[in-house]
């Protein structure tokens, strides 16, 4: 019996195995990182299904005017802001200190609130960061069966649950990290079940880059589904792009949250696509890592960019390619001429290509498919980061990593994202939470046993003494306290929510 799991509102305890029980669903194949993504996996972009360019024809039908003049105004912008971004290079990237999140100063967040990306420095102790980079290692040492890609050489790993990052996702510093990059995010409704101050534990893999690796090279791409940005059953079911669609572009805030509450950003079960709503994608960097060193490259462009690729399935230019064609000539998508507005205009009748996204993939970008982000320049190196430093980008935000690891160290991150507490995020916590117990991938990635049989695998039984009552908290471990003072109606609504479907009372 575990204490971790005690339930304070009835007499009776539960085990993980009885708690687990409401969690069951059916496993992903097994796969690594490149199953997500279309480069990465050695496919070809295509023209996808005829109900595509229908679904397309749907979502501006009646509003074609103003969404042909929504570009144009769009353009304008771009043409304007990417030449400031390039001459800024990662001064862009908005950096606060840890010690001072409690009162950031209002310089960072503007900044925050226009680039989506943010460096937040020592998180976590510089020797605490680089012990926990030597544990790792030995972990993998230990069990040499770990998936990994690529196999021959690894540089992501197919590990979730060791002690490190167990110990990292719920380390104190990091869930108050995450609470305070969430604290952006606001509802226009005070009562909608969702909670930024309760961080749920979201695992994901880890990476360990090795210089001169250019196997690992992921070009500018968006996680969080691809087809389903445009589906009415994906983001469509909260309206999250309809500013877009109406030709309102300016319109569209990333910010506010409970439009997403609905969202289904895995319509077509993915190998490594996320079915969790991640308000920022993150990592924490076990490593002293500059640009061109094998780090992350994020578009600083949100809300703009974001309207970009959305909308750039429904225009094709008039010169400069060749008919049916997708692409120009990399000197001809440079050139002024194929760029200008008057080059660009909407199909008459939308064709089934949306650009980059392929059902059951990550949303993939280039600068042949959206040559106006201009994204071989316009595509920003994060600043150097040190061991323990954490690095999170908007969910919408475009990013990459170095094509080629020209370093002379390891580039080794944890990837932790900051997801919110809400009814849906429960469901994947109870799914996550009997994954752990089994000791296999976490329920977004591929199948297989992962790390049932590893040497060192951190039981549930564990889990208090590393990361204490919140840390178990946020693992699905420990029920919320939804009696405590000061909560909104929508926070103590969520957390009666989920942990009547954690199970720890009816």
């Amino acid at each position: 019996m575990l204490s971790a799991l005690r339930t304070v509102r009835t007499p009776a305890r539960r085990t993980v195995t009885q708690l687990r029980t409401a969690a069951t669903q059916a496993q992903k194949r097994a796969g690594d990182i490149s199953d997500a993504f279309v480069s990465l996996s050695g496919q070809n972009f295509a023209p996808l299904p005829p109900e595509y360019a229908d679904l397309k024809g749907r979502l501006i039908k009646g509003r074609e005017d103003a969404v042909r003049e929504s570009w144009e105004r769009l353009l304008r912008h771009l043409r304007e802001e990417i030449p400031l971004i390039v001459e800024l290079g990662s001064k862009v990237i908005p950096e606060v200190d840890y010690k001072d999140i409690d009162n950031a100063p209002e310089t960072f967040s503007k900044e925050l609130r226009k680039r989506g990306v943010a460096v937040v420095r020592g998180v976590v102790p510089e020797q605490e960061a680089l012990q926990w980079k030597e544990e790792l290692r030995e972990y993998i040492r230990q069990n040499p069966q770990t998936k990994a890609f690529p196999p021959e050489n690894p540089q992501v790993f197919e590990l979730y649950w060791s002690r490190i990052q167990l110990l990292a996702r719920g380390h104190p510093n990091m869930l108050k990290a995450h609470r305070f990059l969430m604290s952006y995010w606001h509802s226009k409704d005070p009562s909608m079940p969702i909670s930024t101050r309760h961080p749920i534990s979201y695992a994901d893999r880890l990476r360990m880059r090795l210089p001169g690796d250019s196997r690992f090279a992921l070009g500018p791409h968006v996680d969080g589904g691809s087809v389903e940005r445009w589906d009415e059953k994906g983001y469509g079911l909260g309206k999250v792009y309809d500013s877009v669609w109406q030709g309102k572009w300016e319109d569209f805030d990333p910010w506010e949250s409970s439009c997403r509450l609905p969202v289904v950003s895995d319509l077509h079960q993915g190998v490594g696509a996320c079915s969790a709503f991640r308000m920022f994608q993150g990592w924490l960097s076990l490593s002293t890592t500059g640009p061109f060193q094998g780090t992350l490259l994020v578009n600083p462009l949100l809300a703009k960019a974001t309207a970009y690729y959305l909308l750039r399935p429904y225009f094709s230019p008039k010169r400069g390619i060749e008919p049916g064609a997708q692409t120009a000539s990399e000197a001809v998508s440079n050139s002024a001429d194929f760029l200008a507005s008057d080059n660009w205009e909407m199909d008459t009748t939308p064709s089934s290509w949306i650009q980059g996204a392929t059902p059951g993939h990550g949303q993939e970008l280039s600068h042949l498919l959206h040559p106006h982000l201009n994204l071989n320049q316009s595509m920003i190196h994060m600043p150097t980061v040190k061991p323990g430093d954490y690095v999170a980008w908007h969910c919408d935000t475009i990013h990459s990593v170095d094509k080629t690891h020209a370093g002379k160290s390891d580039s080794s991150v944890l990837y932790i994202p900051a997801c919110p507490l809400t009814e849906d995020n429960a469901r994947y916590l109870a799914r996550q939470r009997e994954k752990f117990v089994n000791g296999i991938p976490s329920p977004d990635f591929g199948g297989g046993i992962g790390e049932a049989e590893h040497i060192g695998r951190i039981r549930a039984e564990d889990m208090g003494a590393l990361v204490g009552d919140e840390g178990c908290r946020a693992m699905g471990l420990k029920e919320w306290d939804s009696d405590a003072e000061g909560l909104s109606p929508g926070e103590r609504e969520v957390l009666d929510r989920a942990n009547k479907i954690l199970g720890f009372y009816d």
